[in-house]
C-alpha cells in the first residue's frame, strides 16, 4: 500500500471515526486502555446468531488507536464470529511482524509498517485486544 494512502486512511479515520457513539443496550462492552498514555476507549459489539450486527466505540485516544478502532469496527460488522477471529489473528500477526494474509486486511494494511515504531504497536492493538476479549465472553 502506498505510504501516502496509509497516512490518508489513518488521518481520515482519526478525524471522522466510524460509529463513534457508545451503545450499551444489547451490546457486549469492553474497556480498552493504555496505561502509558491517554488511550481509553469503550468498545461495544452487538452479536446475533453468531454474527456481528453492530459495533460502536467512544472515548479518547491517539490517532493510531482511534483510527485502528474505526477501521476494525467497520471491517467486522456483518461478519461471523469465526471470520472476525481470523481477521484479528491476521491483523495481530501483521503488527507483530509474523506471517499474515494481506487479502483479509484491506485498509487495515495502513498499519503494515507500525512495527517500525515499536511503542505504537500497543496503540494499534488496543481495539483488537478489546474485540478479542468481547468474543471470549460468548
Amino acid at each position: 500500500m502506498d505510504p501516502e494512502l496509509k497516512r490518508e486512511l489513518i488521518l481520515e479515520n482519526y478525524q471522522h471515526p466510524f460509529h463513534k457513539q457508545l451503545k450499551r443496550d444489547g451490546y457486549l462492552v469492553e474497556n480498552a486502555n493504555n496505561e502509558s498514555c491517554i488511550d481509553n476507549l469503550d468498545i461495544s459489539i452487538k452479536i446475533e446468531d453468531g454474527q456481528i450486527v453492530d459495533a460502536t466505540f467512544d472515548g479518547e485516544a491517539c490517532a493510531i488507536s482511534t483510527s485502528a478502532t474505526s477501521m476494525l469496527l467497520r471491517k467486522i460488522i456483518g461478519k461471523k464470529v469465526d471470520e472476525v477471529k481470523m481477521l484479528l489473528e491476521n491483523y495481530e500477526n501483521m503488527i507483530q511482524e509474523e506471517p499474515y494474509n494481506e487479502a483479509l486486511l484491506e485498509e487495515l494494511l495502513a498499519y503494515q509498517d507500525i512495527h517500525l515504531q515499536p511503542n505504537r504497536k500497543t496503540c494499534a492493538l488496543l481495539p483488537a485486544n478489546a474485540i478479542r476479549t468481547i468474543l471470549k465472553q460468548l
